[in-house]
C-alpha cells in the first residue's frame, strides 16, 4: 500500500508540472486519487449497505476491492453534487451567526471573490495547507 501511495503522489505531482494539454491526457489515461477514506468506508459499511460518493473523486486507474464489494453485496453510488434544490433551505444555516453545521471549522482560507482563480489554483496544488476556501463577495 505504501508503494501505491508513493507512486500516486509522484503521478499527481508530475501531472501538476506538465503543460495543461499533456497533464489532461496523462490524467485521462493514468489518473489516480487518494482512496484511503473511500476504502475505509467500503470496509466499514454493513453487508448489503451503500457507500455514496458525491463530487469528484477517483482517477482512471484507481484500484478498488471489487471482489470484497461483490461478496458483501456493497452498493457504490456516485455522481456530481446536484445541490441547487437545497440552496434555499441551507443558506440560512450557512449565513447565520450561530453556525449550527460547524462549517466555519472546515475553512482554511477566506479570499475575496476577485481572487477566485488564485484560490482554485492554491486548492488544486494544496499550497499553504489549503483544504477549503470561502470566497467572500
Amino acid at each position: 500500500m505504501r508503494a501505491l501511495t508513493w507512486h500516486g503522489k509522484l503521478a499527481q505531482t508530475a501531472a501538476g508540472l506538465l503543460p495543461d494539454k499533456l497533464a489532461q491526457a496523462m490524467t485521462d489515461r493514468a489518473g489516480v486519487d487518494r482512496l484511503v477514506v473511500l476504502h475505509a468506508a467500503l470496509k466499514a459499511v454493513r453487508r448489503g449497505g451503500t457507500v455514496s460518493v458525491s463530487g469528484v473523486y477517483g482517477g482512471e486507474l484507481d484500484p478498488m476491492p471489487l471482489m470484497e464489494m461483490f461478496d458483501r453485496g456493497v452498493q457504490l453510488r456516485m455522481g456530481q453534487c446536484h445541490v441547487r434544490r437545497w440552496v434555499d433551505e441551507i443558506m440560512p444555516l450557512l449565513t447565520g451567526d450561530d453556525d449550527p453545521l460547524g462549517v466555519e471549522d472546515l475553512r482554511t482560507h477566506r479570499l475575496p471573490l476577485e481572487q477566485a482563480p488564485q484560490a482554485y489554483e492554491m486548492f488544486q496544488q494544496k499550497r499553504d495547507g489549503c483544504v477549503k476556501v470561502v470566497l467572500a463577495p
